[in-house]
């Protein structure tokens, strides 16, 4: 079976995100005088941002990339990873469970990862 090389890309973006993800969730250290919004940014920009985006590059504009189970958890499962990490940033006690589709979602309708972050994490409260 011949392997779409479009496909190929997007298959190693999702592991270079679930590693960077792990990484930062093993040396993540709580920061003492929460919040910290810069910080829970980078965490967006950097990692949640880019793993929605990839989603919504691959199912749009008539790419319709298939993900294998293993590559859609990964890249789920780094997403959730991301916004666990912005979440904390702000002392809260987060354990990420969204749905990347339902992500993907809001940043079509907000253009703005901040806002998805503030939606489906409730972080922070006004």
């Amino acid at each position: 079976m011949t392997t779409d090389p479009a496909a190929e890309h997007f298959h190693e973006r999702i592991w270079e995100l679930r590693e960077r993800a792990d990484r930062h969730v093993r040396t993540f250290e709580a920061p003492s005088d929460p919040p910290k919004p810069d910080e829970a940014m980078t965490y967006l920009r950097d990692g949640a941002g880019p793993a929605v985006s990839l989603y919504v590059e691959a199912r749009t504009g008539g790419n319709m990339v298939h993900f294998p189970p293993d590559h859609y958890h990964a890249l789920e499962g780094a997403m959730n990873d991301w916004f666990e990490l912005y979440a904390w940033c702000y002392g809260a006690d987060l354990e990420a469970d969204f749905v990347l589709r339902t992500a993907a979602e809001a940043l079509l309708d907000t253009h703005n990862i901040h806002d998805v972050a503030r939606i489906l994490t409730g972080v922070p409260t006004k």
